[in-house]
């Protein structure tokens, strides 16, 4: 890929590797060499091998669990590149974490998503590149540019693939009520009906199914969703659609695959044949079961910093 000058160079943490290795191998480049480290008191240690003056650095690091720590490898990235004259930077969060705490939901709550975005800016970042915030709203807690991709079109192709050969009734279902914009774009793309679960929260990560709206009986069923986290959502709304809703067959897919806490066993012992997740979030080998599959991202993202690069359009890569 002809890239002017070479100029540019593609670093990562330690959230991701697997993926920005994909990323830089994409684009033909070799990744950018640094050490990302602790010492023996828990700080990072931070150190960029190689000159970056002038260039145009794109750091990618996904805010998930560990978040803090995460958070904190790409802050002392992106300010050790920034001391080391970086021309340009870009922070790339396949993951934002904090993104739920995008506003206050009772009295004396911080808004946590605002606060991540601003000490990004402050570390030294130019811009940043991410996928699929659970807020949209929290674009406009940069005042950076942001530019935000979505991770639809993966995962629409994977079920293409697979029902290409087949004359299954598809019906694709929210979980809950928030992603429902998330479904009907899924819907679209595969020319399939929709379906709501519609649900009361209780407390956090506990949450009651009270009804089904549309038609699945006797269908396959594919739920769409932005983020698993506990999965508590997703497998209640699993459970309701064949005891309830009388599906046939339950797929489910998400950007995100956090799966923390009791995930992996509530999935495990969900009606979910398969569940397929984007490496958005790497999973650990603990976290990774017959049922759950990992679709890339990689070449999403490639293109993205292609365009960031050589100041093109990336809305153009979904028109």
């Amino acid at each position: 890929m002809d890239f002017y000058n070479n100029k540019i160079k593609i670093f990562s943490g330690n959230s991701n590797e697997d993926l920005a290795n994909l990323i830089v191998k994409n684009l033909n480049l070799e990744k950018g060499k640094c050490s990302v480290e602790k010492f023996s008191d828990g700080e990072i240690s931070v150190s960029i091998k190689e000159s970056v003056r002038g260039c145009d650095c794109f750091v990618v690091q996904s805010t998930s669990h560990p978040v803090n720590t995460n958070l904190m490898e790409l802050l002392i990235l992106i300010d050790a590149l920034k001391r080391a004259s970086a021309g340009r930077i870009t922070a790339v969060i396949p993951y934002f974490g904090y993104a739920r705490q995008d506003r206050k939901t009772k009295a004396r709550d911080p808004i946590s998503a605002r606060l991540c975005a601003n000490i990004i800016t402050t570390a030294g970042a130019d811009r940043v590149l991410t996928m699929d915030l659970h807020a949209p709203q929290i674009q406009g807690f940069f005042n950076i540019p942001l530019d935000h991709l979505i991770g639809i079109p993966v995962l629409m192709e994977y079920f293409k693939n697979m029902f290409k050969e087949t004359k299954e009734e598809l019906v694709i279902v929210a979980p809950d009520l928030g992603s429902v914009t998330i479904a009907r774009n899924l819907a679209e793309k595969l020319d399939a009906s929709i379906a709501i679960v519609e649900k009361r929260r209780q407390k956090a990560n506990v949450s009651e199914v009270l009804n089904i709206i549309g038609d699945v009986k006797n269908k396959t069923v594919i739920m769409a969703d932005d983020m698993i986290d506990t999965a508590g959502t997703l497998c209640n709304a699993s459970k309701a659609l064949v005891e309830i809703g009388k599906a046939k067959k339950i797929y489910a897919c998400a950007t995100h695959g956090i799966l923390s806490g009791p995930a992996i066993e509530r999935i495990k012992n969900s009606a979910i044949e398969q569940l397929i997740v984007t490496d958005t979030v790497k999973l650990s080998n603990s976290e990774k079961l017959e049922k759950i599959k990992t679709v890339t991202v990689s070449n999403t993202f490639s293109k993205a910093i292609e365009k960031i690069h050589n100041n093109e359009s990336v809305s153009s890569l979904f028109a």
